[in-house]
């Protein structure tokens, strides 16, 4: 196959006059740079041209995400502060149900932890309190009891929450 390709390729050439030879050879010539161009040359110059102008923009992004990381960093080490137990938990517990507008009916420490009691309180509002000292004071809820009343989203409950537990 190879040798046939060969002997065509070699009829061909040796038909042609010394004039037509040179102008198949310049033309493959010009043919060849133009494909090089258009296919290797073109698209990486582009290429260049587009990195260049996002290399700006995308070390702008780089300083943000490192400052935010060290912040993420920062904060990490503070929220790894001890959390209030026994007396110290049931006064900030107190004070964190009254902020929020929960009047608690009794709160007393059992054990390592605190029992809360609520008649009549606004189901959502415990519950956004709830995730507010679970993430502020470090506590899990390891007993609830909750009565729904007839008023739409009030109820009366009984929870106890202890330190979490780091794992």
């Amino acid at each position: 196959m190879k040798a046939e390709l060969l002997n065509t390729w070699a009829g061909f050439w040796e038909a042609r006059t010394p004039r037509e030879k040179a102008l198949l050879t310049w033309g493959g010539v010009v043919l060849a740079v133009v494909i090089v161009w258009s296919v290797l040359w073109a698209p990486a110059q582009e290429g260049r041209a587009r990195l260049r102008d996002s290399i700006p923009s995308l070390q702008r992004q780089l300083s943000q995400m490192t400052a935010q990381a060290n912040e993420a960093r920062t904060l990490s080490a503070a929220a790894q502060g001890v959390a209030p137990t026994g007396g110290a938990l049931k006064d900030a517990l107190t004070t964190s149900l009254n902020d929020h507008g929960l009047a608690p009916t009794q709160v007393q420490v059992l054990g390592n932890a605190v029992q809360i009691q609520l008649k009549n309180a606004s189901f959502p509002a415990w519950t956004e309190w709830l995730d507010d000292a679970r993430k502020q004071f470090k506590v899990q809820v390891s007993e609830t009891h909750v009565t729904a009343l007839k008023q739409d989203g009030q109820v009366d409950l009984t929870a106890a929450l202890q330190p979490a537990s780091i794992k």
